[in-house]
C-alpha cells in the first residue's frame, strides 16, 4: 500500500460515517461484551464508568453487551434481560454516554441451550435440539431440551417486546447476535441443530429462526433505525458453520433488510480460540475458575477445546473481503486490528466501520490517541487473560494496564 492511500484511509477512520441515517462522528465501535458489572440483573454505576471510559476516549459508538431479550436468555443470573424494571438505570447510563458524545447499541441475545443460569423458568434450558448443555454441568443443568415450534414463535416475540423496550430507553442501534454458539447461531449450525421440520436440515432452513427474529425486530424498531448482526464466519469445528456458509448467511441477512454485519468467528461453546487469537485462555480460566467441576473438565477437555492461534493483524481479513464482495449493506470489521496501519488498511479494503474489543480494555482512549498519533499501536498484548476475567468480581479487564486490576 502506498504512503498516499495509507495516510488516506487513516484520515477515513477519523471521518463521520452513517449507518441507516445514524451519524457516527468516526468509524470505532466498542464490540459487545458481557461485562459482568450487572449484579442480579441490574445496571450498575460501575457499567456506566466502564463505558464512559471509552466515550471519554472518543469511540463513536459503544455496545453494551449481552442484552438478554428474555428471562431465560441470560447464561448467568447476573446478565441483564429487558424489561420495565430496568428502565430508570438504563435510560441514565444511555442519556449519561449521549452526553459525551457517544451513540449507544445494544447487543440482543439469548444463551439457548448453554446456560448456567439457576433462575430459569423451566427445568432445562431450550435450544435448537436435545443436546448436552456444557455450561450447566458445574450446577447440575446436563442437558438442553428442544423448542417446540411454541417456543420459536413465543422467542420471536421476546425479540419484538425487546427491541421495543430497547429503542425506548434510547438505545441508537441494535445488534442482533448471531454468532458465538449461542441460541440464534446453534439454529444455524449443523454441528447443533438436528431438527427434522423446517427449521433444520438446509442452511436456508437452519436461517429461517434469525430471519423470523430479523423481521420482527425490524417491525418493532422501524425502517429508519440502525440493524446491526453479528456472526461467526467460521464455527472452527468438524461439521459446523464454516466460510463459505457465511457468504450465504450474509446475502440472506442482506437481502433481509440488515443495515451492518460483524463479520466475527469461533464460537464459546467448542472454539473460542477462534475469535481471540494469542494467548490461550485455558491456564487463565483453570486459575479463576471456582467450580471444582468445570476446573475437571476444563483439564480434562481443555487442550482439545482451547486450541492455539498465534495472533496476527486482520487475522479475518480475507475471508471478511469475501462477504464484503457479496453484500450492499454496511460492513463491520472485528478481528485483531490493533494498530493505526491496520485501521487504514480497513478503511481502503472498503470496510465502513471497525469494532474494537481487547484493545479498548488495555487503551480505553485508544480513538483519540490514535488520532494524534499517525505511528500509533495498541499496547494490548493478545494475551487473552482478559477473557477469564469475564466473570470476576472487578468486571471485565485488561490484566496488565487496567486500573481495576
Amino acid at each position: 500500500m502506498t504512503d498516499t492511500l495509507a495516510s488516506d484511509g487513516a484520515a477515513d477512520c477519523f471521518s463521520p460515517a452513517s449507518i441507516n441515517g445514524l451519524e457516527l462522528k468516526n468509524r470505532f465501535i466498542k464490540a459487545g461484551t458481557f461485562e459482568n458489572m450487572t449484579p442480579g440483573g441490574m445496571p450498575s454505576e460501575h457499567l456506566n464508568i466502564f463505558h464512559g471510559a471509552f466515550a471519554d476516549g472518543g469511540i463513536a459508538m459503544t455496545t453494551l453487551g449481552y442484552c438478554a431479550v428474555e428471562m431465560d436468555g441470560r447464561l448467568n443470573e447476573n446478565m441483564m434481560y429487558m424489561h420495565e424494571g430496568i428502565r430508570p438505570q438504563l435510560k441514565e447510563l444511555i442519556a449519561d454516554l449521549h452526553g459525551r458524545g457517544t451513540k449507544v447499541s445494544g447487543q440482543m441475545g439469548h444463551c439457548g441451550g448453554f446456560s448456567k443460569n439457576i433462575e430459569l423458568s423451566r427445568k432445562r434450558p431450550l435450544g435448537p435440539s436435545f443436546g448436552l448443555n456444557g455450561l450447566g454441568l458445574s450446577r447440575g443443568m446436563l442437558f438442553c431440551d428442544a423448542m417446540t415450534v411454541g417456543d420459536i414463535d413465543a422467542l420471536v416475540a421476546n425479540y419484538r417486546k425487546a427491541a421495543v423496550f430497547m429503542k425506548s430507553v434510547g438505545f441508537d442501534a441494535l445488534e442482533i447476535h448471531l454468532g458465538h454458539g449461542y441460541g440464534l447461531c446453534q439454529f444455524m449450525s449443523p454441528k447443533t441443530n438436528k431438527r427434522k421440520d423446517s427449521y433444520g436440515g438446509s442452511l436456508e432452513n437452519r436461517m429461517r429462526l434469525p430471519l423470523q427474529v430479523l423481521a420482527a425486530v425490524r417491525d418493532a424498531v422501524g425502517k429508519d433505525f440502525p440493524l446491526l448482526a453479528k456472526i461467526s464466519m467460521t464455527e472452527g469445528v468438524r461439521g459446523g458453520l464454516h466460510y463459505d456458509d457465511a457468504v450465504v448467511i450474509s446475502k440472506l441477512l442482506d437481502n433481509a433488510g440488515i443495515d451492518g454485519i460483524i463479520t466475527s468467528g469461533g464460537t464459546s461453546t467448542m472454539n473460542p480460540m477462534i475469535m481471540f487469537r494469542g494467548g490461550n485462555i485455558l491456564p487463565s480460566m483453570l486459575k479463576t475458575e471456582k467450580s471444582l467441576i468445570m476446573r475437571l473438565i476444563l483439564r480434562l477437555a481443555g487442550k482439545s477445546m482451547f486450541k492455539d492461534y498465534p495472533y496476527h493483524e486482520l487475522y479475518f481479513l480475507e475471508q471478511a473481503k469475501r462477504i464484503r464482495d457479496a453484500v450492499s449493506c454496511k460492513m463491520i470489521y472485528v478481528g485483531g486490528a490493533s494498530s493505526n496501519a491496520s485501521f487504514a488498511t480497513l478503511m481502503e479494503q472498503g470496510f465502513d466501520f471497525i469494532q474494537l474489543g481487547r484493545t479498548l480494555l488495555s487503551d480505553p482512549d485508544l480513538v483519540n490517541s490514535a488520532e494524534l498519533n499517525t505511528d500509533f499501536v495498541s499496547r494490548c498484548t493478545h494475551c487473552n487473560d482478559c477473557v477469564s476475567t469475564i466473570e470476576s468480581p472487578l468486571g471485565i479487564h485488561c490484566t496488565q494496564f487496567s486500573s481495576t486490576k
